[in-house]
């Protein structure tokens, strides 16, 4: 058994870097720390995609330290709670998800996880489902747990009050969520819940539930968002986001696309860097350092944290091999690609348009021609902005932007 680490100073920096707000405060739940008791900590993730991403690498990475204090942690997999769709933060219902979509996205979890959480050994994490417990309630346990939470709560969650002001639908199956993931916490009897802050309503919906029905205190720690300049978070939703399965150049090169506001907190949240150097490096780019050398140190640490140090520094490499430098990638994936007859110089040739759809540069034959027009293609290092431009017989290097790469042989 593993024994509780009770550091003053190392639970004061776990309870404060990174941590939005505590319930009911911090200074309760650290008298709890420091006393020695081994608590149990869950946090859940509904595999509503193939993918977690840096979002739950921060919520992991905050689960992690606690399991490094000695403490029962839970990676749970909300396989039920994710086919009826959280409702946080949306301003439409979610589309509902089968059980065979949920299992499929689900498969890889485990392993995403492990890069940060430690399933082996004297204190493992473990790794729970909350189909065992909810699909065995029967009707009248709903109505049980529905009788614990008003409607004159529910509506006032900010995302409903939005609907009823545009007219927009709220269905009963939404106010069930937040009464589901609660009843995980009274299912597992645990001692704290951890989530990021837009989980607020649903993980004090938790704490109520555990007051009312085990007559316990849960401590609820909220852990800081990771957003962009407009306020929307790096997610699945919002399209923006760093998975767990990003290659490291991919990961690096998406960190650098970030805006020079998101450096600070995102070494707050996404890195081990001291505070104390944070603060200083806050500090030299109010006055006037570039922000970009200390974006490129935070894309190389996110970079060890979830790959290597070696994938780090050769993602890094290859990055300023290609922006700085302005030269094309060592590695670039090649497509084969069946050309016409009848080009204007009397040789076979492709549509530029179907070129880049069929290598996965765009997503559309709309995109693409908007890409074009707008001079974000490149053909041999020369922008191209004719949406009706074939590429004749050879291979050619494309560029999509300033990322992507593409090398096409045309046949």
């Amino acid at each position: 058994m593993a024994k509780v680490i009770t550091d003053e100073k190392l639970i004061e920096e776990i309870l404060t870097r990174g941590v939005e707000l505590i319930y009911p405060d911090k200074e309760s739940l650290k008298k709890v720390l420091m006393s020695g008791k081994k608590l149990r900590i869950y946090d859940g993730f509904d595999p509503t995609g193939p993918t977690l991403h840096l979002g739950h690498g921060n919520q992991l990475r905050k689960l992690a330290q606690f399991q490094k204090l000695g403490h029962e942690v839970i990676f749970l997999i909300g396989d039920f709670t994710a086919r009826i769709g959280d409702p946080s933060g949306k301003l439409s219902t979610r589309k509902q998800l089968s059980k065979k979509e949920v299992l499929a996205n689900l498969k890889n979890y485990k392993k995403q996880a492990s890069t940060i959480l430690d399933f082996t050994g004297k204190n493992a994490a473990k790794v729970l489902f909350n189909s065992k417990w909810q699909s065995k309630l029967k009707f009248e346990d709903v109505l049980n747990l529905a009788s614990k939470v008003t409607v004159q709560r529910m509506v006032e969650r900010d995302m409903f009050e939005k609907r009823i002001e545009e007219g927009k639908p709220i269905y009963v199956h939404e106010f069930m969520y937040p009464l589901l993931q609660g009843y995980d916490c009274v299912a597992m009897d645990v001692d704290m819940e951890i989530g990021g802050s837009d989980q607020t309503f649903n993980m004090l919906v938790g704490r109520d539930l555990m007051k009312d029905l085990k007559k316990k205190e849960k401590f609820v720690l909220t852990i800081k968002l990771l957003t962009d300049p407009t306020g929307k978070k790096m997610g699945k939703t919002e399209g923006n986001m760093i998975t767990l399965d990003d290659s490291a150049q991919e990961m690096f090169g998406k960190v650098m696309s970030w805006s020079d506001q998101m450096i600070a907190i995102g070494f707050e949240i996404c890195t081990d860097l001291p505070m104390s150097e944070i603060e200083d490096m806050k500090k030299k780019m109010k006055e006037g350092a570039n922000p970009r050398d200390f974006k490129r140190q935070l894309a190389r640490e996110i970079v060890k944290i979830y790959r290597n140090e070696k994938a780090a520094n050769e993602a890094q490499e290859n990055f300023i091999k290609v922006f700085s430098n302005k030269e094309a990638p060592e590695e670039v994936k090649s497509y084969k690609v069946s050309a016409k007859g009848g080009s204007a110089s009397g040789g076979k040739s492709k549509k530029l348009l179907e070129i880049l759809e069929e290598t996965g540069l765009v997503s559309s034959k709309s995109e693409a021609r908007r890409v074009i027009e707008q001079g974000g293609v490149k053909i041999d290092n020369e922008i191209v902005k004719d949406v009706n431009f074939n590429l004749t017989s050879g291979e050619h290097l494309i560029q999509k932007g300033k990322r992507f790469f593409a090398r096409v042989i045309v046949k």
